[in-house]
């Protein structure tokens, strides 16, 4: 009786409100990340059990039909900061997996199956798929339900958030109130669906992901490197170019540095190749110097190494082409469009922006100063840096009969379930930049693309289904 009110009480700790079934095998349930080193047929699964002491199995089969295999590589490690109950997050290496299958999984808690589930493998450079791309997500807001359903009925193979994972610091708690149970729910209901027990997301980091770093005042902070599994290819940089100090008690540092383990603090940025898609995931915030030539040489030499995939792919959160008048100063990544243009990118995918903009293809070339201007938003602290320069225009693609673009296209897909920025703005042509060819604000949207070869197609939908926005690009 001691034993179960203790891990009742270390639930509710951990939830803080927030409970599963009745008798709960899990904190968090299982769910798919493709790992700190990435394999085209390989997946990793983790999940935060109620009984962290007991003894964990998980099987599998490589595809559908084939034999059960048990998963060799199983390690765990504990989080135990302030402000939530110590918990031990657990990962399994699914190996060998036959591209593009549906295979199913099982975890055993004491030799007695507690989960199944059947998931996707990552497909294959030869086979079709499709991804989902939206950003601004862990608001807990019945906007992110809706998203969340609609985007499961999509049935990506592939989910991406391009920033702001979870509102409004990063917490441990706030992952346990807005994001596992809207995205990771055992099964699909009004509230949330179970995406992430069958589909990996990657996701990029946002200002409300990593800005809070004060570990006195929020212990339970840096949530994401505790629960994504993302490559770590990427320099960690030095301490206040590619990322800001940690501040608090050392007990409390050394307690998120013991939880985070290899990810802090080069996870933040990274490159990742799916199917013949390369995928170039970055930092952001105004912290970072992207002047900074180790950074640069990075970006060039990641995207020169992506010669043999079809798409190019870069995400991040704050978009540098952004006609809202909300973070409109937030320029800084204008500063990579020429590494951009040079790697030869498609499409770049942001958020932050909580709405959709597409702009034309285009290209820029900034001011050739020193440095950039760093400018206040609405509170006291610097919000974004101004990059000033030209940039041309590609008026002849339409993505419907000329699916050419000279240029790149940049999206804003920020509509994910926070509140709706500049909704006057979508009927007010006269107030976007030159560069922005759609602008919706009035309704919550996703991105879904479809590849097959070198076609890309891409719709922007509302959770109703409702389609916003389309085009294609083609390549020979």
């Amino acid at each position: 009786m001691k034993q179960l009110l203790s891990t009742l009480i270390t639930a509710l700790l951990f939830f803080s409100g927030y409970a599963q079934d009745d008798k709960p095998a899990f904190l968090v349930n299982p769910y798919l990340q493709v790992g700190y080193q990435p394999a085209s047929n390989s997946l990793d699964l983790l999940w935060v059990p109620v009984d962290s002491s007991a003894v964990y199995e998980v099987q599998y089969k490589k595809s559908a039909g084939d034999v059960w295999t048990k998963a060799v590589t199983l390690s765990s490690r504990t989080i135990a900061v302030d402000n939530v109950a110590a918990h031990r997050l657990f990962q399994a290496a699914l190996t060998e997996l036959v591209p593009g299958s549906i295979f199913d999984y099982r975890v055993f808690h004491d030799k007695k199956m507690v989960y199944s589930a059947s998931a996707h493998a990552p497909k294959s450079k030869e086979q079709p798929y499709r991804f989902v791309v939206f950003g601004d997500v862990g608001a807990g807001t019945k906007a992110a339900m809706g998203i969340a359903l609609g985007v499961y009925e999509a049935k990506p193979d592939l989910v991406l958030i391009p920033g702001d994972i979870v509102y409004d610091n990063g917490l441990v708690r706030e992952y346990n109130k807005r994001f596992w149970p809207i995205y990771n729910t055992a099964k699909k209901d009004t509230a949330g669906v179970p995406l992430m027990s069958s589909i990996p997301f990657v996701a990029a980091v946002g200002n409300h992901d990593l800005v809070t770093r004060d570990l006195d005042r929020s212990p339970d902070a840096l949530a994401y490197y505790y629960y994504w599994q993302q490559p770590l290819n990427a320099p960690a940089g030095k301490e206040g170019v590619v990322y800001p100090a940690i501040r608090g008690a050392e007990e409390r540092k050394k307690a998120f540095l013991d939880a985070a383990g290899k990810a802090y603090p080069a996870m933040a940025n990274f490159s990742y190749d799916y199917a013949n898609a390369h995928w170039l995931v970055l930092d952001a915030d105004n912290y970072v110097d992207w002047t900074d030539k180790e950074l640069i040489d990075w970006v060039t030499n990641d995207l020169a190494k992506a010669k043999d995939a079809d798409w190019r792919f870069v995400m991040f959160h704050q978009p540098g082409f952004n006609s809202s008048r909300a973070h409109f100063e937030q320029q800084q990544m204008r500063l990579l469009a020429p590494l951009f243009e040079a790697g030869k990118v498609d499409v770049v995918f942001t958020g932050h922006v909580h709405n959709y903009q597409r702009s034309y293809p285009l290209t820029f070339k900034p001011d050739n100063r020193a440095g950039y201007q760093l400018v206040s938003g609405a509170g006291k602290t610097p919000a974004g840096k101004i990059v000033t320069g030209a940039w041309t225009l590609d008026k002849k693609f339409d993505g419907k009969d000329i699916t050419k673009p000279n240029g790149i296209i940049y999206l804003v897909t920020g509509a994910g379930g926070q509140g709706l920025y500049n909704k006057e703005q979508q009927d007010d042509r006269d107030s976007w930049q030159g560069f922005t060819y759609r602008f919706v604000s009035k309704v919550h949207s996703f991105t879904v693309a479809d590849v097959k070869g070198k076609t890309l197609t891409i719709k922007q939908l509302a959770p109703d289904r409702m389609e916003v926005d389309s085009f294609t690009i083609t390549k020979d």
